[in-house]
């Protein structure tokens, strides 16, 4: 019997465990998982320093000529101070000498002579210092465990001297697809074969959401041949996505060449069109999805389903898939008595389903940034009517559970 989408999620939740940690440079560190909080241990800015080029001053001297000294740079390492009716010219970034109140920028000020210059009568005291700490503070959280690393992160860790980072393990993503009418991309195909277009999805998709993959090849459909291509995946992977063989045809034989591994088997059909044959398992340490062989109803499946996997494997911080609030371009209509996938268009306020979405088409994803998943009563919806969404061009993940699909209203 097949099982609702919100229940094949809590399955995943629930039998999905965490990979462990390894230590990683911080060049390497890109994308990845922190595995514990990231405390500051220096103040940012470390000391008062200039934040425009100017001449450090006494504020009571504003609207006044005052005697230029000596020229501070960033990284000296001065010992010069400011007197009432003297100034210290200073560049960004150099450190505010002692007596100094204020900054003025060299554009406002009025060169007298050579060594004297006037100061506008105006000056807010403290203007243009940037004070030790204001940035970070030593002791401060800069990152929760869980977080997954950008780029200016790294800018943050950097800051703070971090050379290397505990993270979690890449989850290493073995791929294969079953049938003997499949070819790669590379490969010549006869009149009555076609290019394996899943396999370059799903690796191209992993390598997206931070894992190493690992290409098995096509295998045949025979049993033999399927179990030769499992026993190689099983090797140093943590998850194991297949295409194709999943179904009740004669050469569907995925499923049984899976279960003569002491396969454990969590859920065999989902309540999803398309895609009802998605399977889920494990064997041993490493888990198991069977997705359909039809391109798109491989391909969102895996968005729903491999992501979340996923997404537990590297214990982020936001290890839920989420959704989003967006309006109905145009009237939609369809059949009910199926949760149904919609792939489209958003174009920031409103979604426009593809028009054409057969699951063995490949062109619906590639034009689509985002899909609806609708509940089994959804008939039609309305222009202008709310909907949720889930994104394809970039991820939405969530703390806690939350809900996914556009319900009738």
């Amino acid at each position: 019997m097949a099982i609702l989408i919100e229940d094949a999620l809590k399955q995943i939740d629930e039998w999905v465990e965490p990979l462990h940690s390894e230590i990683v440079s911080l060049e390497a560190s890109l994308g990845r998982i922190l595995i514990n909080d990231v405390i500051a241990v220096y103040n940012l800015p470390a000391f008062n320093n200039s934040a425009m080029d100017g001449y450090a001053i006494k504020h009571i001297d504003e609207g006044k000529e005052v005697i230029v000294g000596e020229t501070i740079f960033a990284g000296d390492d001065s010992s010069a101070t400011v007197q009432q009716g003297t100034s210290l010219k200073i560049m960004t970034g150099a450190r505010i000498p002692m007596g100094a109140e204020a900054v003025v920028p060299i554009e406002d000020i009025e060169q007298v002579s050579d060594n004297i210059i006037l100061l506008p009568a105006s000056i807010r005291k403290e203007q243009h210092i940037r004070y030790a700490g204001e940035d970070i503070k030593a002791g401060d959280l800069l990152l929760k465990a869980g977080h997954k690393l950008h780029a200016h992160h790294i800018t943050m860790l950097a800051s703070q001297g971090i050379s290397h980072v505990y993270v979690t393990k890449r989850p290493r993503v073995a791929v294969f697809a079953s049938g003997k009418e499949l070819k790669m991309h590379f490969e010549t195909v006869a009149e009555h074969q076609i290019h394996n277009t899943n396999t370059p999805t799903f690796l191209a998709r992993a390598q997206e959401l931070g894992c190493e993959v690992i290409f098995i090849g096509t295998s045949e459909d025979t049993l033999d041949d399927i179990k030769a291509h499992i026993s190689s995946a099983l090797e140093g992977s943590d998850l194991i996505i297949t295409s194709g063989g999943v179904s009740v045809g004669d050469a569907d034989f995925t499923k049984e060449a899976f279960e003569s591994f002491d396969y454990e088997k969590y859920f065999s059909k989902i309540d999803i069109k398309p895609g009802k044959p998605t399977t889920f398992g494990r064997i041993g340490r490493t888990y198991v999805l069977n997705l359909p062989g039809n391109p798109l109803a491989a391909a969102v499946n895996f968005e729903i389903f491999a992501q979340s996997i996923i997404l537990k494997l590297h214990n982020a911080r936001l290890p839920y898939i989420g959704s989003f609030k967006a309006k109905m371009k145009e009237d939609f209509s369809q059949r009910v008595g199926k949760y149904t996938v919609i792939p489209g268009y958003y174009d920031g306020e409103f979604f426009s389903p593809v028009e054409k979405r057969s699951p063995g088409m490949v062109s619906p994803l590639a034009v689509s940034n985002a899909f609806m998943i609708t509940d089994d009563k959804v008939a039609e919806i309305k222009e202008n009517e709310t909907i949720l969404l889930i994104p394809t061009r970039w991820q939405m993940c969530t703390k806690e559970k939350s809900e996914i699909i556009t319900r009738n209203s």
